[in-house]
C-alpha cells in the first residue's frame, strides 16, 4: 500500500464519488425503496439486531446513508435516526422519501471522514458500501470511534471492490442494468485509484479498528450468502463482509 496523504488527490477521489452517485440519485432511490418493501428488509434488519443493543430509542448515526435505506429501515423500529452523505442528491431523495413514508429522520451533508457531531454524540454507527471509497479509512475509524459513547457499536457491511473479479452475468432486471456506460467507466475509475492506497479488506479494517482504540471485534464473512440468497435485482456479486466492534 502507498501512503497517501495529499489533500489535493482526497478531494479529487471525493469529488469523483459524489459525481457519480449524483448521476445514480434518482434511480438508486427506486431501487432502495424497492428493497424496503421486499424480503430484504427482514434479512437486513436481523443482520444488524445482531450487534445492535436489545433497547429501543437507541441513537444511531448512518454513515454514507445514501438515500436513508438503514435508516428508514431501524426508525420504523423505533431507532432514533440521523444519515449523513457526501452526496446532496441522495440526501435530498432522502428527505423526501422520508415525508413521502412518514418515517422521521435526519439527514445532512455531511463528509463520512469527518461527521461534524460532538464526541460521544451516538449509541451506535451503522455504515454500508461506504468505506471502500474512502481515501483515508485511518482517519475515519478514528473519528467514528470519537462520535460514539462508551460502550457504543459500529456495525460496517462492506467489501474489497477496489479488487473485486469480473462481474458475473446477472439478470435483465438488476439493477446494474440501469448504469450507463460512462458511469460505469468512472466506477472502474475510482477502483484504480483506491487499491494502491488501501490494504487488502477486511483483515486490513480489523487493523486499523485496533489502531483506533475499538474492542471486541467481530467478523463475519458469511453475511453476503445469508442476505443475496436468490440473483435477483438486489443481488450483489462482490462479497461483502460485517464487522462490528464496541467502543
Amino acid at each position: 500500500m502507498s501512503e497517501v496523504n495529499d489533500t489535493g488527490f482526497n478531494k479529487k477521489i471525493k469529488d469523483e464519488v459524489t459525481d457519480y452517485w449524483s448521476s445514480r440519485a434518482e434511480i438508486f432511490n427506486e431501487l432502495k425503496i424497492q428493497e424496503l418493501n421486499s424480503d430484504m428488509r427482514g434479512r437486513w434488519l436481523k443482520e444488524l439486531q445482531t450487534y445492535l443493543p436489545a433497547k429501543k430509542g437507541l441513537k444511531i448515526l448512518d454513515i454514507g446513508t445514501g438515500t436513508g435505506f438503514f435508516c428508514f429501515l431501524l426508525a420504523a423500529e423505533g431507532y432514533d435516526m440521523t444519515g449523513i452523505d457526501l452526496t446532496e442528491k441522495m440526501i435530498l431523495e432522502a428527505r423526501k422519501t422520508s415525508a413521502i413514508l412518514e418515517i422521521p429522520a435526519e439527514f445532512y451533508v455531511m463528509d463520512a471522514e469527518m461527521p461534524d457531531f460532538a464526541d460521544r454524540s451516538f449509541d451506535a454507527i451503522v455504515t454500508r458500501n461506504v468505506a471502500w471509497t474512502l481515501p483515508d479509512l485511518k482517519k475515519a475509524y478514528e473519528k467514528w470511534y470519537n462520535l460514539l459513547k462508551e460502550d457504543g457499536v459500529l456495525i460496517n457491511f462492506d467489501g474489497d471492490y477496489s479488487r473485486e473479479s469480473e462481474q458475473q452475468k446477472l439478470p435483465d432486471n438488476h439493477a446494474h442494468s440501469k448504469i450507463t456506460q460512462e458511469q460505469w467507466s468512472a466506477y472502474e475509475h475510482l477502483k484504480t485509484e483506491l487499491r494502491p492506497i488501501s490494504n487488502p479488506r477486511p483483515a486490513w479494517d480489523v487493523q486499523l479498528l485496533k489502531s483506533a482504540g475499538f474492542k471486541d471485534i467481530t467478523l463475519d464473512e458469511q453475511v453476503g450468502g445469508r442476505i443475496y440468497r436468490e440473483i435477483n435485482e438486489f443481488y450483489n456479486p462482490t462479497p461483502i463482509f460485517a464487522l462490528a466492534a464496541r467502543k
